[in-house]
């Protein structure tokens, strides 16, 4: 299965983030942080985690799987 990894990119922007900078955070170069953007490398397990922690949104998230960051309201159900 191939993964789109826009909202990586989108969140690093929306930091007003470098790649390089994300790439020292993650202890990876900046050439392999880029190949992980353009979808070229998979992302290690490892990685995800490190990256979900920076950016304080679910793995799911990232990878596209959940639509809301973990930082979105969700309906909660009213209780009486």
């Amino acid at each position: 299965m191939e993964w789109n990894y826009s909202r990586i990119r989108a969140l690093r922007e929306d930091k007003d983030m470098s790649q390089k900078e994300v790439a020292e955070y993650l202890h990876v170069s900046q050439a392999t942080y880029s190949r992980y953007e353009c979808g070229k490398l998979d992302i290690p397990t490892q990685i995800l985690i490190q990256l979900s922690m920076l950016h304080k949104v679910s793995i799911d998230y990232l990878l596209g799987l959940d639509k809301l960051s973990k930082g979105s309201e969700r309906e909660k159900p009213i209780r009486k």
